[in-house]
């Protein structure tokens, strides 16, 4: 009957968290705030919730993308506040928009992502960070489950440079040096992630942080290649309002002949 679009966050200690856990903790807030869901039929009947693009472990991210379906319709703001009373701190319910388009998976292509490099000098970072912008291809390696495998890191990287927070919270405060790096990834296939941009820049300029890096993804969705911005991937639901129901009267007049 309805579908409603949510954005959430993994922040503080919750960035470990994986997807499963996730998705356990999600099902469990929408019993808690009685959602009316609707299910998938079946012997073993889900809640319709789709995920979309969901963060690697061990990161944090302000744009995590969901959608759900229910059997009644909801005011989406107070669906929101209802299911992110429902969470734990740290899985926070940001946004919540009626689904009034198609293709939302579509319209999330690239990501923003900050990578604060604790113990590294920003200057050494932006030596860094030249040498993989000027490279044609930086070629890394992944393990995965048919075995090791090697790729271009550098063609999925429409963006990287080095420099300071904007107002982004800091996942490990420290007093030694601290590289900020913010890139944007194109969403391509095999799919590059930002531990692979930091094997590429070891690869090309000996870039070695020595402690693990703190990333944050900062927003996802439709990458405008002319100007290198992230869009806001829920606006196309914000813009397509429903039009203002007409009253009984001004309906009845509109119908009865001339």
């Amino acid at each position: 009957m309805q579908r409603i679009r949510l954005r959430y966050t993994k922040r503080g200690r919750l960035r470990f968290t994986s997807h499963r856990d996730f998705q356990r903790a999600f099902e469990r807030a929408l019993r808690r705030a009685e959602v009316p869901m609707a299910y998938s039929a079946g012997f073993t009947p889900h809640p319709k919730v789709s995920y979309a693009n969901a963060a690697p472990t061990g990161t944090g991210s302000e744009a995590e993308y969901l959608e759900i379906a229910l059997t009644e319709a909801r005011d989406p703001e107070r669906l929101r506040l209802l299911l992110d009373e429902s969470l734990p701190a740290g899985l926070d319910i940001v946004d919540a928009v009626e689904a009034r388009t198609s293709g939302l998976a579509d319209r999330l292509t690239a990501s923003v992502w900050e990578l604060r490099l604790a113990g590294v000098e920003p200057a050494e970072a932006e030596r860094a960070v030249a040498a993989f912008n000027a490279a044609p291809a930086v070629e890394v390696q992944r393990k995965t489950k048919n075995g090791v495998r090697t790729f271009d890191a550098r063609s999925a990287v429409a963006h990287l440079e080095s420099g300071t927070t904007h107002g982004s919270p800091a996942d490990r405060p420290t007093d030694q040096p601290c590289a900020i790096l913010r890139l944007v990834v194109r969403h391509v296939t095999p799919a590059v992630r930002p531990d692979d941009v930091l094997s590429g820049l070891r690869a090309v300029a000996d870039l070695a942080p020595p402690v693990p890096a703190a990333v944050t993804r900062l927003a996802q969705g439709l990458l405008d290649e002319e100007t290198g911005a992230v869009t806001d991937p829920l606006a196309p639901d914000r813009e397509a309002e429903a039009p203002a129901p007409q009253p009984a009267a001004a309906s009845a007049a509109a119908k009865a002949p001339a």
